[in-house]
């Protein structure tokens, strides 16, 4: 009933700002006036966005940097013609890859043309150490720290979103998940779209992580992300309990060394466990904010 109630809300939210008098005609985007007038417009119903969300029963947005608005609004006016580079991390079955598919599907609705890397790609190639311990898990088991900042292309990655970010198309190395531990050089094209979404456990590695506009951390319970681990581990990925448990213990120590750091760095916290439909209202909400302008008066 409470979620019923905050999807309510949200809505009530939407159609208000559909249906309100007090619209700002919109700007000039080629003129940086213009530019100023919606960011300053657009922070002013940002933080009524957020507001709201506070006071949620599960709220979507656990932590927000202070500065993040101002600072993301600026960029949009100093360097409108560049990509907008969204970042997603988070720890194993925190929740990233279905918030980063919820985001992708919205966008997709409004025909904004979107792209998404997966960082999962850019593992190095293993394929001579699992030949040589006889598979992936064993491979684990004698000590190989696969989530390790070093066993991923992190050179040929920065190289990619930096062009990317420029407007080039680019062909990025395919990581095959068929135990091989295969990763084929420059196979996948992705069109470098006005928006691009880029997510996965080395999306904030040292190298990386300065060049997203929007850097997003995804976290849930700990309990919560064993449950989802677990139960994709043994019916999605046909793997027996005692090799889950133990990729689990490993994926929960990688987690705190190399991806939890990480947080105190994010512009947003987003709740990895909220209430899917709510959260598509927030971005609805946002959408509506930023594209709701006073239509001129025709004078025929």
């Amino acid at each position: 009933m409470a979620t019923e109630n905050n999807n309510d809300g949200i809505n009530n939210l939407i159609e208000k700002e559909i249906n309100s008098n007090d619209k700002i005609f919109k700007p000039d985007f080629s003129q940086k006036t213009g530019r100023e007038l919606l960011a300053f417009y657009l922070q002013t119903k940002f933080k009524q966005a957020l507001a709201y969300d506070k006071r949620a029963e599960k709220s979507v947005i656990v932590d927000i940097k202070s500065d993040f608005i101002s600072r993301f609004t600026k960029r949009l006016i100093n360097t409108p013609q560049k990509r907008i580079l969204i970042g997603i991390t988070g720890e194993s079955a925190s929740g990233k890859s279905t918030i980063c598919n919820e985001i992708t599907n919205f966008i997709s609705r409004f025909n904004q043309p979107v792209a998404i890397v997966r960082t999962d790609n850019y593992f190095n190639d293993i394929s001579d150490l699992i030949k040589k311990y006889g598979s992936f898990d064993a491979l684990r088991d004698n000590g190989y720290d696969i989530d390790s900042p070093k066993n991923f292309q992190l050179d040929i990655m920065r190289n990619d979103l930096e062009a990317i970010a420029r407007g080039e198309d680019i062909d990025i190395p395919r990581y095959l998940l068929n135990g091989t531990g295969v990763s084929v050089p420059k196979s996948m094209h992705i069109k470098s779209d006005k928006i691009i979404i880029v997510e996965g456990v080395a999306t904030m590695y040292e190298p990386i992580q300065d060049i997203f506009d929007i850097k997003i951390f995804v976290e849930a319970d700990e309990e919560i992300r064993k449950e989802r681990f677990m139960s994709r581990a043994v019916n999605a990925r046909n793997q027996d309990l005692e090799n889950a448990q133990k990729h689990w213990e490993y994926v929960l120590d990688a987690g705190k060394k190399y991806i939890i750091p990480s947080r105190d760095n994010m512009d947003i916290i987003l709740n990895g466990d909220c209430n899917l439909p709510y959260f598509t209202q927030i971005l609805e909400y946002l959408y509506t904010i930023t594209n709701n302008f006073q239509q001129p008066a025709n004078n025929d």
